[in-house]
C-alpha cells in the first residue's frame, strides 16, 4: 500500500514536472519572439542607431510583456504593436516617442555658438562625436539636466549643452527659416559689436557659420544671432546665402581650393569645422562649402556615391573622389572603414590625419603614404552624385522654407 502510494506521487510529480516544462518552454519561445519581433522592427527601421533610435525594452510581468524605451520613430512603436497583437501577445505598452511632451513644443533649436561641440552623452566629459556650426538648425527630441538630445541635418544623433543651442517652438522656427541670411566663407574670423574692425568682437567665426541678415553696409553686413545678439561681420567674408546658393556649382577645382584653405588644421576626434577635424569631419567640411552635406562618419560617407574602384587603379580617379581605408573583410571578420581623404590628382591625396596634409600614393615621391596604401578598400565619386545620404542645399528647405528659397533664388 505504501509502496503504491509512492508510485502515484511520484506519478504526479513527473507530470507537474512536465508541465511545467512545458509551460515554461511556452513562455521562453514567447519571450523569445517578443525579442524577435523588436529586433525585426530595429533592423528595419533603425538599423544605423547614430542617425535613429529605437531603444526599446522588453521584461515579463507573469503572462505579460512591459514594454519599455524609447523612439523618434512612431511607425516603427505601430509596426511593433501590430506584430505583437497579430501573435496575440499580451502587452503592457510604455514606449515613450519622442520628442518628449516635456519639451513644450519647443522641439526646434538653431546653433548659437561659432562651433557646438556634440556629445555621446549629455555630459561635458562624454566622448566628442561631432560638432555643428553656428546657424545649423536641428531637431531637438529630449532634455536631460542642461542637455538636449538634437539631430543635425545629416542626420546625427548627440547631445548639445544648453549653452550651444537656441531653443524654438515652430512659429519662430519657421520665421527664423523665412528670413533672409548670411554665409561665412573665411575659413576663421570675428564679427564685431560696430561697423569698424576696431570694435570689441561678438565671437568668432568658421566657415559656414548662417545668420540672420539685417542690414547692408557697404563694407560689412549687420546680422542677427539666433540668441538675438547683434554683430558687423566684413563683406568680403561673407555673402548672402541666397546669392552663395544660387551661384554655387561645385566643380574639382573649388573642392581643391576648399581642401587647400584647411591645409595644416589639427586633427580633432569629433571635428568637422575649421577649428579642428578628423578624417570625415575634414571631408564633410569641403563638400559642405560646396553646397552638399555628407553623412558624418566614414563608415557612412562609403555608402553614397559611385563605385570608382576597390583594387588601386588610381588612374581611374577624378578629383575629388573619396578614398576610403581600413580593413578588408575576411572570412571571420567585417570589412572595417577607418579612415577617408580626397583625391586631388597627381597620385595625390589630402586627409586629416595629425593635421590636414597631402599625401601620395607614389611610391618614389617623398609624401608616399605606405601605411593608407596598404589598408586601401575603395573609392567613391560623390561630386554630381545622387544617393540616399547626399543633400544639396540648393534643392533642401534646411536653411530657408520653401517659398522663402525659391523667391530669394530666383532674384
Amino acid at each position: 500500500m505504501k509502496r503504491r502510494l509512492i508510485q502515484k506521487s511520484l506519478v504526479y510529480s513527473l507530470i507537474f514536472a512536465g508541465l511545467t516544462f512545458i509551460s515554461c518552454s511556452e513562455e521562453t519561445e514567447k519571450n523569445n519572439k517578443v525579442e524577435e519581433h523588436i529586433s525585426k522592427v530595429r533592423s528595419e527601421y533603425a538599423p544605423d542607431k547614430r542617425i535613429a533610435m529605437f531603444d526599446i525594452n522588453v521584461e515579463q510581468k507573469g503572462n505579460m510583456y512591459l514594454l519599455t524605451g524609447e523612439t523618434n520613430i512612431p511607425e516603427a512603436k505601430n509596426d511593433l504593436i501590430s506584430q505583437l497583437e497579430s501573435r496575440k501577445i499580451d502587452y503592457k505598452d510604455s514606449i515613450k516617442v519622442l520628442p518628449d511632451p516635456a519639451l513644450e513644443n519647443m522641439i526646434y533649436g538653431v546653433i548659437t555658438n561659432s562651433v557646438a561641440n556634440l556629445r555621446g552623452e549629455g555630459k561635458h566629459s562624454a566622448e566628442l562625436v561631432t560638432q555643428a556650426t553656428l546657424g545649423t538648425p536641428v531637431k531637438v527630441w529630449k532634455k536631460e539636466n542642461t542637455w538636449y538630445l538634437i539631430q543635425t541635418p545629416d542626420g546625427y544623433l548627440a547631445w548639445v549643452d544648453a549653452g550651444g543651442i537656441q531653443l524654438m517652438d515652430k512659429k519662430d522656427f519657421e520665421s527664423w527659416k523665412s528670413s533672409s541670411k548670411i554665409i561665412y566663407k573665411k575659413t576663421y574670423g570675428q564679427s564685431y559689436s560696430e561697423n569698424k574692425e576696431s570694435a570689441r568682437p561678438v565671437s568668432d567665426l568658421v566657415a559656414g557659420s548662417v545668420l540672420e541678415l539685417l542690414e547692408e553696409k557697404p563694407e560689412y553686413f549687420k546680422v542677427k544671432y539666433p540668441d538675438k545678439r547683434e554683430a558687423y561681420i566684413l563683406r568680403d567674408e561673407s555673402e548672402k546665402l541666397s546669392d552663395w546658393l544660387a551661384n554655387l556649382s561645385p566643380t574639382e577645382n573649388s573642392l581643391v581650393s576648399t581642401a587647400d584653405n584647411l591645409m595644416g588644421l589639427p586633427y580633432l576626434w569629433g571635428g568637422t569645422s575649421s577649428k579642428g577635424v578628423d578624417c570625415s569631419g575634414f571631408t564633410k567640411t569641403v563638400y559642405f562649402m560646396n553646397g552638399m552635406i555628407l553623412p558624418r562618419d566614414a563608415s557612412q560617407q562609403i555608402r553614397e556615391g559611385k563605385l570608382i574602384d576597390s583594387v588601386g587603379q588610381f588612374e581611374k580617379l577624378a578629383i575629388g573622389d573619396l578614398l576610403f581605408f581600413g580593413r578588408k573583410a575576411t572570412d571571420s571578420t567585417k570589412e572595417k572603414v577607418v579612415h577617408v581623404g580626397m583625391w586631388i590628382g597627381n597620385n595625390e591625396f589630402i586627409h586629416a590625419s595629425g593635421d590636414v596634409h597631402i599625401s601620395s600614393m607614389d611610391s618614389t615621391s617623398s609624401n608616399f603614404d605606405d601605411f593608407n596604401k596598404n589598408r586601401y578598400l575603395r573609392t567613391k565619386r560623390i561630386l554630381g552624385e545622387s544617393t540616399k545620404g547626399l543633400s544639396y542645399l540648393k534643392k533642401e528647405n534646411i536653411y530657408m522654407t520653401e517659398k522663402n528659397k525659391d523667391s530669394l533664388l530666383k532674384k
